[in-house]
């Protein structure tokens, strides 16, 4: 491993050519797991579901869904997506935006999650360069972008991505890779209990609930990879992100609906990861 941040140290341009390989395939994975994942959570809680209510009963049996079985498939002919279909940003555009068996259009958001996850990678490695700090980051991006994307579809926030980064956050900082051990355990209970308040008063007051528990999750995670002191930034980018975009969909929409806000502290959380220092110093004039 030395051996390879040596050489990526002396060829920065190989660096930035590796990682937008790979990480076009982990955007193309990406698609999958955004897509799956919900299925997957649904059909889990069908089966818990049946256990609890009728017990005597034999389960019902459906094809096990995972994130590699069954093989994708066309959703409008069924035809299996063939690897040479599958290829990252480049099939899409071989096949002009269409199924390779009935024309059928596939839709743009595939080529763009994995140019996001690309670009975004790029980022990651400009700022941090070739260091561990940098694959930490990468990781931390990805299931960002996952997160993301699994919210603004289905207004959920999976447990086993947002706890699967926190314990994540405070594994890397109980050796100090972006704060101390301490930092990271208070900045995992700060992180949930500042938007847990905000919700029990939004209750106490209106008598609904304003936000769902994967929200406090998710903020607690950020805390545990960044620290308590860089909480209040996230919230504020994540108010000032939410309410642009939240006009930007009421003006395309033309009407109400539930709003996600996990998207928000998402793409705040990966701003203040990046430049929450830089932001810091210039919000209080150091």
């Amino acid at each position: 491993m030395q051996d390879l941040i040596h050489y990526f140290i002396a060829s920065p341009t190989a660096l930035y050519i590796a990682v937008a390989i790979v990480s076009l395939c982990i955007g193309s994975f990406l698609n999958v797991v955004i897509f799956r994942t919900p299925k997957m959570m649904e059909q889990e809680w069908q089966q818990e579901c049946q256990l609890l209510l009728h017990p005597d009963q034999p389960i019902i049996e459906h094809q096990k869904l995972s994130l590699s079985r069954p093989v994708s498939t066309c959703p409008a002919c069924n035809s299996p997506i063939r690897w040479y279909q599958n290829i990252p940003l480049i099939s899409w555009l071989m096949l002009s935006g269409k199924c390779g068996s009935c024309q059928s259009p596939i839709s743009c958001r595939y080529p763009l999650v994995e140019l996001l996850t690309a670009g975004c990678s790029l980022v990651v490695v400009a700022v941090f360069g070739p260091s561990w700090q940098m694959l930490a980051g990468l990781i931390l991006t990805w299931t960002l972008i996952a997160l993301t994307f699994i919210d603004f579809d289905t207004q959920l926030l999976p447990d086993r991505f947002t706890l699967t980064l926190a314990a994540l956050g405070l594994g890397i900082n109980s050796m100090g890779l972006f704060t101390t051990a301490t930092s990271a355990i208070w900045g995992y209970i700060i992180g949930f209990l500042c938007l847990w308040m905000v919700y029990y008063l939004f209750k106490l007051i209106t008598g609904k609930e304003g936000m769902g528990y994967g929200d406090f999750k998710l903020l607690a995670a950020l805390g545990a990879w960044m620290g308590p002191l860089m909480l209040p930034l996230i919230v504020l980018l994540s108010s000032l992100v939410g309410a642009i975009i939240g006009i930007i969909l009421l003006k395309v929409r033309r009407q109400n609906q539930p709003f996600a806000f996990g998207p928000y502290i998402a793409i705040a959380g990966w701003i203040a990861f990046l430049w929450g220092e830089q932001i810091m110093k210039a919000w209080l004039g150091g």
